[in-house]
Formats: C-alpha cells, structure tokens, sequence
C-alpha cells in the first residue's frame, strides 16, 4: 500500500508540474500580466460647436477600450502576449469585445465571463478639438466580479511574469490580492490610475508600488490621498499659461516627492502636448528587467535591437535633466509633433510601448522614448489603438 501510495503522490506532483509548465509556455517567459477593465467605449465627436439640449450633427463610434485592454492591445500589436484578467458579461459590449481579443490571437482564459455581468460601457462626448467635454462610465460590474478569489486562480501566471500591471478600476481587496500575489512572485508591480478619484486607490496599495503613471490630476489625487491631506491642488490653466517646463516640474516636485516617499521607485507623469515627467530617486538605468524575465522575439526584438544600436544605455536624446537633487532624479520628454484626431488612447499607449520596451530588456529611459513615440501614432488616428504599428515610424520619431 506504501508503495501504491507513494507512485499515485508522486504521479500527482508531476502532473502539477506538467500543467503548471504547459500553461507557462502557453504564457511565455517574459510576457506581462493586465489585470483591469475590458471597456465598450461610444465616442461621440460633434461636426460643429454643440448647443444644449438638443442634438448636434457629427459621427458615433463603438471602440474597444478599458485602460488595461488597452495597454495590453497595444502591447499586443507591437508583438508582445500580455496574459489579461478581466471580466465581461454575455451581451452585445462583452462579445464585441471577446471576439476582437480571440481574432488577436491572446488568451481569453483570464476573462470571467458570466450572464450576470453586466460588461463595463464608457460614453464619452468630445468637443470639435478631440478633447473630452463630458463622459458617463458605468464600470461597476469590475468591482463587483473581478475578485481576490478570481484573481488568485492566475496566480502561476506570474512566475516568469518580468510585471504586473493593475488599473485602479479594481476594488480595494482586488488591487491589495493581486499586489501582494506580484510581490510573493518577486514580480514589480505597474499602478495605472484610470481616473482622479479612482487613482486615491493608491493608498491601500502604495508598499508593493515600482512604478505608477499618473496624469497631472491623478498625480495631485495621490499625493493628497497618500499624505492624508488635502495640500496639493491641481494647476490652473493660467498657471500653466507661457510657463517653462522646468517651472511647471518645480510647481508639481513637492506632490512627485510624496509618491517617491512613500515608497514608488519610478513616477511617469503625463502632461498631455508637455509630454512626461520621469522621476525616481537616484539615477533610472537600475531599472532594467533581468535577462531571464525579457522576450526578444519578433517584433519587440526588432525594436530592441534599433533602440539599443541608435540610443544605448550610456547615451541618451530627446530629453532635458530638470532634477538632481536630494537624490530626486528627474528628466523631461517632450512630445512629438502629431495630427491629432483623437487623444483619449495616447496615455495608456504610452504606458504599453513603455512596458513592451521594458519586457524586451531594454531600461526605463530607452523604454519611455519608445512609449513617447507609440503615443503619437496613437493620437493620429480615430481608435484607442492603431490597427498595426510601423517600427520605421517609430523608430524615426524617437530621433526626429
């Protein structure tokens, strides 16, 4: 009977193994893992200036959108396989959105998808300039079904994950399970904001935070939320008016030093046609993923290859050191000249050019160049994400 018992035992923990490694390959070694909101976004884009209460001729696009189905699309079309957790219902939003993630060929494994789930739905009105003029989100259903227990079945997922991104359209219990999930895994963790008051969710989190990419609003909502007052406040247009970059940096550093305090190593703040904000404590080339957690496959080593050979570690252009002090380390990135069309995608594409630049090896500073330039191809077009990305457009904006 020992015996007998002793084959079965270890006939079971080698087929623990063999799943855990079939599902390692399905992953791939060196591909990020998204947990957040898979979104339905209606754009509604007037022809001429509105006029309340009634209807103004123009068009009315459905988009697939959701700030972690977009970072990890993005990621996707510049040849990355992002494992994303999410959750959507069986109704006209849900299957849109399903089917577009199996025609990309990405996992659907980590998607709840259930009757009741009502799937997440943003419509958003913009102005004759492209920007948002007002907007209703009914994204409950990510809350109420993207659970700890959900988010722990995936939890092998992470062992050769080089990051984990969430977006703060999880609960509080979510966004602390799946952190601490990353932190067990030795995986640094990715905090998108999504919005000012969801980016407060920062709080619960902040300890097992490496990097956080907030615009200039959510950087404000942070730090307040982090410091437990209410002492910073958001920059008025006519503060900004015919201001230099490095005025506006020391106006917003005090808010950027709370983050970094706190414990965040890497701050990426957006300031939409301002470009980024760069800062972390010390000097950014230590960010750099491990060799055994990167992937250079495709597309992705294409472009590791360009950047290393045009823009290597020991040299960097394209920015402008604003800090060095008190150990704060702080560079601008301009952004790059753009048709602009639409801009509600450039932030999160931002974000996935600059976590596929980090998953293929290369370091922070290399990895937000390329982002800056995925950001513009983003914003010349009418969806949240390009169809396609060229590597001759993106390689020849980060030098221009």
């Amino acid at each position: 009977m020992q015996i007998h018992l002793m084959v079965v035992c270890c006939c079971c923990c080698w087929m623990v193994r063999l799943r855990e490694e079939v599902k390692k390959m399905e992953h791939g070694d060196g591909e990020a893992v998204i947990i957040g909101g898979m979104v339905l976004d209606i754009h509604a884009t007037p022809s001429m200036l509105a006029n309340p209460g009634t209807t103004t001729p123009g068009k009315v696009y459905y988009v697939q959108g959701g700030v972690a189905r977009n970072v990890a699309e993005c990621m996707s079309k510049l040849g990355a396989k992002p494992y994303m957790i999410s959750a959507l219902g069986f109704d006209m939003a849900g299957n849109l959105l399903l089917n577009q993630w199996k025609s990309a060929g990405l996992s659907i494994e980590g998607i709840l998808k259930d009757k009741d789930i009502e799937t997440p739905v943003v419509c958003n009105i913009f102005d004759v300039n492209g920007e948002v003029a007002a907007g209703v989100a009914s994204v409950e259903a990510l809350e109420k079904y993207l659970t700890p227990d959900w988010i722990f079945r995936f939890k092998n997922t992470l062992l050769s994950a080089p990051v984990l991104m969430v977006d703060a359209n999880l609960s509080h219990p979510s966004l602390e399970a799946a952190c601490k999930m990353a932190i067990d895994m030795a995986c640094p963790v990715w905090f998108e904001p999504v919005s000012v008051t969801k980016s407060r969710r920062i709080s619960s989190i902040v300890e097992y935070v490496t990097f956080a990419s907030p615009n200039e609003d959510e950087l404000i909502a942070m730090a307040n939320a982090l410091s437990g007052s209410d002492e910073f406040h958001p920059l008025k247009e006519s503060q900004k008016k015919n201001i230099s970059v490095l005025s506006l940096f020391q106006m917003l550093k005090p808010a950027i030093w709370v983050l970094l305090e706190k414990g965040i190593k890497v701050v990426l703040v957006t300031f939409g046609s301002n470009g980024v904000f760069l800062c972390n404590k010390g000097w950014p080339r230590q960010f750099k993923m491990p060799a055994e957690k990167t992937n250079q496959c495709g597309f992705r080593g294409q472009l590791f290859k360009t950047v290393m050979q045009k823009c290597p570690p020991s040299r960097y252009s394209g920015f402008s050191e604003l800090d060095r002090s008190s150990h704060l380390f702080a560079v601008h990135f301009p952004s790059l000249p753009a048709s602009v069309v639409r801009l509600t995608g450039a932030g999160d594409c931002l974000v996935g050019g600059t976590l596929t630049s980090i998953c293929a090896g290369l370091d922070i500073m290399q990895s937000v160049s390329v982002g800056i330039a995925v950001a513009k191809a983003v914003v010349e077009v009418e969806a949240n994400v390009p169809s396609t990305f060229s590597l001759s457009a993106i390689t020849a904006s980060m030098w221009n």
